[in-house]
């Protein structure tokens, strides 16, 4: 007889209260604070780039700009997760911050684009040791019936940006300075932070344990980081030159991304495995699709820039709808139930926009059809990060989070290096192939993501009574 086990592990306190109460308040604020200035500054710096690279004279570092900070992230968010569960959260957090803040002073001020390009890999660093130090507070100081609404207020940190950043930052580079999308967030940065101190206190109250920070794990991340930044190069370089540097970046990120996530995680064995595989399939299906939609609306069927904009704000919105619903407490499913059913609604989505090819389609139907993936993406997201604490006990709690957000990085930038340069060598030849194509792959992972979602549940096996 097999039955289907629900994560009941709960290493939090039992005290009552919400997120918001006296208990948690600045703690919450805080930590989401930094969240959304996180998510505004990668939104920020992308709409600001093209001016910051004109002004610098620095177009040949353009691609690096954004490959480098990726890389440098997947290092950190290694050492961080071994850090958070050698030490606790506070130091990885509090140096994430610091670096964070660091390459974001650096490349504000930054003379060339070299030093900027610096600014930008130390910021990426510091990105990645403090997100994945956040995740470790949560399981630690939060308890399991809390963790949903927390999440829930993440993904609002991530989602509110991508509605304003862009429109903030274009007015801040054409009537004022590109130097203030670098210099103004930590400003705001630093009292955020300074808040949290006296609830981040209580994360660290237990024995520590010895360990190195630096050691296999950190090598293997270098290893893959460095499949990243040649995944991220490559794919906007042209010729044999791109081909090889792609097929290189791939051979690290596949030799050495396994070694870094739970065994299992690629055969979607039952449990953790599962929650770390669909974190990644669910971020490559979401975000491998989107870059292409605004590209697809103005090109093809003559949208505005703006207009063609709308399908993002439509998809921001019902993920913020559905984070808040899974916040409840008052849930009448199973995890895996919404697992599946978010994942479901992604596919559909992906599908709907991709109809929009066909000129007898409405585009309305597009634009509303990719809120479909949005409610997807606030559904899974929340669920999976909820999950991962609750499969993980007390000194694991870094290492999975660290594995989770890899999961996302590692596959997103892969499908992104991948089904760009498909999409750059059909498209000359054939619009609607380059397209199909570029819909069709973020399609199957959604599909794939259903399987997965199946299988985040831990079957166990019980004798029959006769």
């Amino acid at each position: 007889m097999t039955t289907t086990v629900e994560p009941s592990i709960d290493h939090g306190t039992a005290s009552g209260g919400g997120v918001l109460s006296p208990q948690y308040r600045a703690l919450t604020i805080g930590m989401v604070a930094l969240i959304t200035l996180v998510a505004f500054e990668s939104l920020a710096v992308t709409t600001a780039m093209p001016t910051v690279a004109q002004a610098l004279d620095g177009l040949y570092l353009y691609a690096l700009a954004f490959g480098g900070p990726l890389a440098s992230g997947v290092v950190a968010m290694v050492v961080s997760g071994t850090w958070s569960d050698l030490k606790g959260p506070t130091c990885p957090l509090w140096h994430g911050t610091a670096w964070f803040l660091a390459g974001l002073i650096i490349a504000g001020l930054a003379p060339t684009m070299e030093v900027l390009v610096a600014g930008r890999i130390i910021q990426g660093f510091g990105s990645g040791l403090l997100t994945v130090a956040l995740y470790v507070v949560v399981g630690r100081l939060y308890p399991a019936r809390l963790r949903p609404r927390i999440f829930a207020a993440f993904a609002t940190g991530w989602v509110v940006p991508s509605l304003v950043g862009p429109a903030i930052a274009g007015l801040i580079v054409e009537h004022t300075s590109w130097r203030i999308v670098f210099l103004a967030v930590p400003a705001i940065a630093i009292p955020a932070v300074l808040v949290m101190r006296p609830g981040l206190a209580r994360g660290d109250a237990y024995e520590a344990r010895d360990g190195r920070l630096w050691d296999q794990r950190a090598l293997l991340a270098v290893a893959a980081a460095t499949g990243v930044g040649l995944l991220h190069f490559g794919g906007q370089q042209h010729g044999v030159l791109q081909v090889g540097l792609l097929a290189v970046g791939l051979a690290g990120v596949v030799a050495f991304a396994p070694r870094l996530l739970p065994s299992g995680t690629f055969t979607f064995a039952a449990g953790l495995p599962s929650v770390v595989a669909l974190r990644g399939l669910v971020a490559a299906a979401g975000f491998g699709a989107e870059v292409f939609l605004p590209l697809m609306l103005t090109r093809e069927r003559g949208l505005s820039p703006a207009l063609a904009g709308l399908v993002l704000t439509v998809s921001a919105l019902s993920w913020t709808a559905a984070s808040w619903y899974r916040g409840r407490t008052d849930q009448p499913f199973s995890h895996a139930v919404f697992l599946q059913a978010g994942m479901v609604a992604i596919l559909l989505g992906i599908v709907t926009a991709a109809l929009t090819l066909n000129d007898n389609v409405p585009v309305v139907v597009g634009i509303l059809g990719w809120g479909l993936t949005g409610l997807g993406m606030g559904t899974v997201f929340p669920t999976l990060s909820v999950l991962v604490l609750e499969y993980s006990e007390r000194d694991e709690q870094g290492a999975n989070s660290s594995a989770l957000q890899l999961s996302d990085s590692l596959s997103t930038a892969t499908v992104l290096a991948v089904g760009g340069s498909l999409f750059a060598a059909l498209e000359p030849h054939s619009a609607m192939t380059a397209y199909l194509v570029a819909f069709g792959l973020p399609a199957l992972l959604a599909l794939l993501g259903v399987q997965a979602g199946r299988r985040t549940q831990v079957v166990s096996v019980t004798p029959s009574t006769p």
